[in-house]
């Protein structure tokens, strides 16, 4: 992954948590960003944004923002916080079950699992919207969204040199959101050609 420059006063713990990340390839249907990072939550900070893309249609969305504090943050309990989100379409019938939400935060859960990622106070929400139509748009189909929200703290001894697993694991979780089916590890997905006619 590019980019990711850190600040050239930045300290030696937030250049290594993003030479971390920058060792980390996304599935080709994942396009990940830089964006704006927040200024006010932690003195050191970088944010991405990701799309996927499944031929052609937005699968999810989401946004990955590390924040670092060399002095600690109490309600953090370390130097490093993470904060992401995650949107995706749903189908309805998904959307409509009373256990959506709960599989929802497991699609997170078992992501960080995944990655054997450490972490201290992760928390967060998830929600599940269902838009139904009516009157002159009424023969439009119901719509279902998910949305994750989540934050939670690296463990403060390995988090610097092991950014890249809470990275891979939000992108995981990603894919999981999409329907991307899941890669055994090691595993790279190669884009198929459609065929001419």
């Amino acid at each position: 992954m590019e980019g990711l420059g850190p600040p050239d006063d930045s300290p030696v713990q937030f250049r290594d948590a993003l030479a971390s990340m920058r060792s980390v390839t996304p599935r080709f249907e994942i396009t990940v960003e830089e964006a704006p990072a927040p200024q006010r939550l932690a003195p050191f900070s970088v944010a991405l944004t990701a799309d996927v893309d499944i031929a052609g249609d937005e699968g999810a969305t989401g946004r990955f923002v590390l924040l670092h504090d060399p002095d600690g943050h109490s309600s953090w309990n370390g130097t490093f916080r993470i904060v992401t989100l995650v949107k995706a379409e749903i189908e309805d019938d998904i959307a409509g079950d009373a256990l959506a939400h709960a599989v929802g935060w497991a699609w997170l859960t078992e992501a960080l699992d995944r990655q054997e990622c450490r972490i201290l106070e992760l928390g967060g929400t998830v929600t599940v919207v269902r838009s139904e139509s009516f009157g002159g748009l009424q023969e439009r189909p119901i719509i279902g969204h998910l949305e994750v929200r989540a934050s939670w703290t690296p463990d403060g001894a390995t988090a610097p040199v092991e950014m890249d697993r809470h990275l891979k694991a939000w992108l995981d979780l990603l894919a999981t959101a999409a329907g991307l089916p899941d890669l055994p590890p090691g595993v790279a997905t190669i884009p198929v050609q459609p065929r001419r006619p």
